[in-house]
């Protein structure tokens, strides 16, 4: 019997200093985890868009041009699959890194998939939706002057 409490004991014991980080470490991830910024936001973003081969990608700076977010992406993929895939693996990373859940539209077709993570928006599109829709040309600093 008294073993038993002993165990008890180790696993609760185990279990308070999970909830409660005292190093550093485990303290920054969770800190990180919580305080993401627009730009650790970013670099997430433009990091997993580049491991999974995204092609053609524009990065758009919308701070103090709107208020739907900080920054949009905007790159293609070169089939559905591809697009769907990155899409999934991106809403994933950073649900793992940051603790946050992003809202994506259009995985279903795979042909223009949006990945809204609240300060930074992510357009992935097949070749030839993206140039029939042009977004980029909407939101390039060059694009009112025309």
């Amino acid at each position: 019997m008294r073993r038993r409490d002993e165990k008890e004991d180790n696993v609760l014991s185990i279990s308070a200093q999970t909830a409660h980080p005292v190093d550093g470490v485990t303290a920054m991830m969770a800190t990180a985890k919580t305080q993401a910024t627009s730009e650790l936001l970013l670099e997430a973003v433009l990091s997993s868009l580049s491991d999974d081969k995204a092609e053609d990608l524009v990065q758009i700076d919308l701070r103090g041009k709107t208020e739907i977010g900080d920054y949009m992406i905007i790159c293609s993929g070169r089939s559905t699959r591809q697009v769907s895939a990155m899409s999934e693996k991106l809403v994933e990373r950073l649900k793992t890194q940051f603790g946050r859940t992003s809202r994506i539209e259009g995985k279903g077709t795979g042909d223009w998939v949006l990945v809204d993570t609240g300060d930074v928006i992510v357009h992935i599109f097949r070749p030839e939706v993206r140039e029939f829709y042009q977004l980029e040309k909407m939101w390039q600093p060059n694009a009112a002057q025309n």
